[in-house]
C-alpha cells in the first residue's frame, strides 16, 4: 500500500462522546463518488482504527474516500466501550452523518471488521446513506453470539445490498454457520471465502490487498447491477 496521508478530526457522537477520525482522502475520486465508512475489531480487546489503515490506505488509492476512527473508549476517543456494541451503533451513524455534511458523496458504504462488523450491520438501516455493506470476519459463531447475536437479525432482514468475507477456518464461525445464517438474509448477500486463513490472521496487514480488491469488486458488481436495471 501507498502512503495515502489522513486527515484527523473529531466527531462527537450522539451522546457527546468524541471520536477520534481519520479521513483519507481520494485523489482522484471514482465515478461513483461513494464514501467507505470502516468499523474497527472489538474495542475490549484492543481493536482501533489503526488496524484498519491499510485497507482505507488502499481504498483511497482506488478512488474512494475512506474514513477510520476509534469507537468510544478505543485510541484517542473518549467514553467507554460497551460489552456488547449497541453504544457504538451510535458512533457509527454519527461518523457517517459527519461524512455526508462534508464530502456530501452520492452514498456510503459501510464496511465492519470482526467485531465491527454486527455493529455495522446494525447500523446499516439506521442511515438513508448507507447503500451497502461489508463484512470482514462476521462473529456469527455460537460463542461469539453470546454477545453479538442481538446484532444478527439487524444487517439480515435489510435489503441492502451485503458482501460477506471469511477465512474458511475462521474460529469464531464455521463456513457452515455462515451458510445457515445468509439462508434468512434479504436482498443481494455475495460471500467471499478466503481459503485456509483464520479470523485474525485475515485481519492483519498480509490480507489488506485482498480485502481491498474484494471492496472495489463489489462496489463496481453495484453500478453495474444499477445500470442494468435502468435498461442503459
Amino acid at each position: 500500500m501507498g502512503s495515502t496521508a489522513a486527515e484527523s478530526t473529531t466527531v462527537e457522537s450522539t451522546d457527546g462522546v468524541k471520536l477520534h477520525t481519520r479521513l483519507f482522502k481520494a485523489a482522484e475520486p471514482a465515478p461513483e463518488n461513494l464514501a467507505v465508512v470502516l468499523v474497527h475489531p472489538y474495542s475490549v480487546l484492543g481493536g482501533f482504527q489503526g488496524l484498519l489503515r491499510g485497507i482505507a490506505t488502499g481504498l483511497a488509492e482506488k478512488g474512494y474516500h475512506a474514513i477510520t476512527f476509534d469507537m468510544r473508549g478505543a485510541g484517542r476517543s473518549t467514553g467507554r466501550a460497551s460489552l456488547t456494541g449497541f453504544a457504538e451503533v451510535n458512533d457509527v451513524t454519527a461518523v457517517c452523518k459527519w461524512i455526508t455534511e462534508s464530502l456530501s458523496p452520492s452514498g456510503i458504504v459501510l464496511v465492519g471488521s470482526s467485531a465491527g462488523a454486527p455493529i455495522a450491520g446494525s447500523a446499516v438501516d439506521k442511515i438513508n446513506e448507507v447503500v451497502a455493506y461489508v463484512s470482514i470476519g462476521y462473529p456469527f459463531g455460537m460463542t461469539a453470539s453470546i454477545l453479538f447475536g442481538r446484532h444478527h437479525q439487524n444487517i439480515l432482514k435489510s435489503d441492502k445490498p451485503k458482501l460477506f468475507i471469511m477465512g474458511t477456518k475462521d474460529g469464531f464461525t464455521s463456513v457452515k454457520q455462515l451458510e445457515n445464517k445468509l439462508k434468512s438474509s434479504k436482498g443481494q448477500t455475495e460471500t467471499q471465502l478466503i481459503e485456509g486463513v483464520g479470523h485474525f490472521q485475515m485481519e492483519g496487514p498480509t490480507f489488506d490487498n485482498h480485502m481491498v480488491g474484494f471492496i472495489v469488486d463489489f462496489i463496481s458488481s453495484l453500478s453495474e447491477k444499477k445500470v442494468g436495471e435502468s435498461g442503459l
